[in-house]
């Protein structure tokens, strides 16, 4: 609920509070006396787009502040949370500073915001209401959206959106299944053909370094055997290995004569017998190493240089052939089990198609029984309107598949019977229109009323009995939440449960605009003015005090 509105320096208003109260407000006055600039300023202070110039002539800046009371579970409460602001001790405070260069600054409860953050909390706060409303009710790309709350649609329009998420990824995972098929089917000779040439060869990662270090060691193999074979030679019974088991003999003969001084040179000698025929089982194993057919140095050219081929011809490392021939063979079995996948992938979107038909169906359903509710709780309330035969019809279309169903919804009026309908705002003249839209707005808000909803002379072109009816629909509009009606209705002008009056005066040759509360016993003559015009006459007084008798 708006609680308060401070405005300072804004268009030719200087200095202006207001305290606003629940239930009906109205706010009174003559053509011009500012009562379009009270919206002006809260509707920037709320972020709408509006006038370019609202500085007051002569200030440096203009200010507007504007407080609501916040309730548990407004909805208001998850933008702040959103943002990181908080709700202090339920109340909410909004202020927005319009510098003389146009700059635009603007705080929620202290904290400093964009102008999208002030939009997003005016969705939640406020409504304003007109005979050129183009904001929600005459906007047609809104009216399915209207329909879908009027029918608690929320569920199921929850359900349908869930369905058109499963769809698309269906269709998704189809088409790009289709796409690698297709672009596998292109090259599937090039694939088979490569895949052949894989199997066939079968390389291993590290192959090629391994066959490179055999061929080297081959092609060397019969100079270094040579080498090893004199070595072998040299180390064996032909060489030292006899030389010294000649000599150990030798010695182990004169050890019985030589007391202990032989024995170390035995024991070392007996070292020297074992280390040497290590070297000697190392040097065997060199030489039957470097022993190989000559057709194997050919063998092992041959398969190298396959390899090193194959790899120059994909533009892959040697290393990496087993994985590229891998992700070959993939694409192959991608094309061998193409009729299995597709064929799953297929009834997968046909699934989703009959889910998503099912469940924008039963909304279908849903926005038509709505529709039906609506369109008669509309005929309830145009009769007290006095358009009893005026027609009001929810049209349902069909439109293309989407998150929201495949419904298209728009309000149509007839005004008489017989005549034709159309949109709101191309049928209805300026009387009915603000009549249609107050009812409208009636069976649309059911039990809401977390905001605060402005009326902007929605009474204009009607009168008398017409324009009591209004003013009673805009008081039963207002219980249990708040209203505020911008009026030349005195019939509901006397329904208002507070009163302002807007006027304008002129001070040290400039003009400004100021608010003042009609006290209850001031009403009589405010009404009567409206009445009766600049000269109020008893009669008039009378009027006034039969209508504000009848609206208590």
């Amino acid at each position: 609920m708006l609680r308060s509105l401070d405005i300072r320096d804004m268009l030719i208003i200087d200095r202006l509070s207001l305290e606003f109260g629940a239930g009906l407000n109205v706010l009174t006055g003559e053509t011009g006396a500012g009562k379009s600039i009270l919206l002006d300023s809260l509707g920037f202070v709320l972020g709408w787009r509006g006038r370019a110039e609202l500085v007051r002539q002569g200030a440096e800046q203009g200010e507007v502040v504007a407080g609501f009371d916040l309730p548990e579970g407004h909805a208001a409460r998850a933008v702040l949370d959103e943002h990181g602001i908080a709700a202090e001790d339920g109340e909410l405070l909004l202020r927005r500073v319009n510098a003389r260069d146009g700059r635009k600054t603007a705080w929620v409860n202290g904290s400093r915001v964009s102008g999208e953050v002030l939009r997003q909390l005016s969705d939640t706060l406020l409504e304003l209401h007109g005979q050129h409303d183009d904001r929600g009710l005459l906007d047609i790309r809104g009216h399915r959206a209207l329909l879908d709350a009027f029918a608690g649609a929320e569920p199921a329009l929850a359900a349908t959106r869930a369905a058109w998420r499963d769809l698309a990824a269906a269709r998704r995972a189809l088409r790009d299944a289709e796409a690698q098929v297709e672009a596998a089917r292109a090259e599937e000779d090039f694939l088979r053909h490569a895949v052949s040439e894989f199997d066939k060869l079968d390389p291993r990662p590290g192959e090629e370094a391994e066959l490179d270090a055999r061929r080297r060691l081959m092609q060397g193999a019969e100079r270094i055997r040579e080498d090893v074979a004199r070595a072998l030679q040299a180390i064996g019974l032909d060489g030292a290995e006899g030389q010294m088991m000649d000599a150990t003999r030798w010695l182990d003969d004169a050890a019985d004569g030589a007391g202990d001084r032989l024995g170390p040179a035995l024991d070392a000698l007996g070292r020297a017998m074992v280390e040497l025929g290590e070297a000697q089982a190392g040097v065997e194993s060199c030489l039957d190493a470097l022993s190989f057919d000559p057709r194997e140095l050919e063998e092992a050219e041959e398969r190298l240089f396959a390899i090193r081929a194959l790899a120059r011809k994909h533009g892959v490392l040697a290393d990496d052939l087993a994985a590229f021939g891998a992700d070959l063979r993939g694409k192959l079995d991608l094309l061998d089990t193409t009729e299995g996948n597709m064929g799953k992938l297929r009834a997968a979107e046909a699934e989703a198609q009959a889910a998503y038909a099912a469940a924008a169906s039963a909304l279908t359903a849903l926005r038509r029984d709505a529709a039906t509710r609506l369109d008669a709780a509309m005929a309830a309330e145009l009769a007290p309107l006095k358009m009893e035969r005026a027609v009001f019809a929810t049209r349902l279309a069909e439109a293309g598949p989407s998150p929201e169903g495949v419904d298209e919804v728009a309000f149509e009026v007839a005004t008489n019977p017989g005549a034709p309908s159309g949109p709101l705002n191309k049928i209805a003249s300026g009387g009915e229109l603000s009549r249609f839209l107050l009812a409208l707005k009636v069976c649309l808000t059911g039990g809401d009323r977390s905001r605060t909803l402005i009326f902007d002379e929605i009474d204009r072109g009607v009168g008398g009995a017409t324009a009591d009816a209004v003013g009673r629909r805009l008081k039963a509009l207002a219980a249990g939440g708040q209203v505020l009606v911008v009026t030349h209705s005195p019939q509901v002008a006397a329904l208002g449960l507070h009163h302002w009056r807007v006027e304008k005066r002129v001070e040290d040759d400039a003009t400004l605009s100021r608010v003042i509360p009609v006290a209850e016993a001031d009403r009589v003559d405010e009404i009567a003015r409206m009445l009766a015009g600049d000269t109020v006459t008893e009669a008039a007084r009378g009027a006034a005090r039969a209508l504000l008798d009848a609206a208590a």
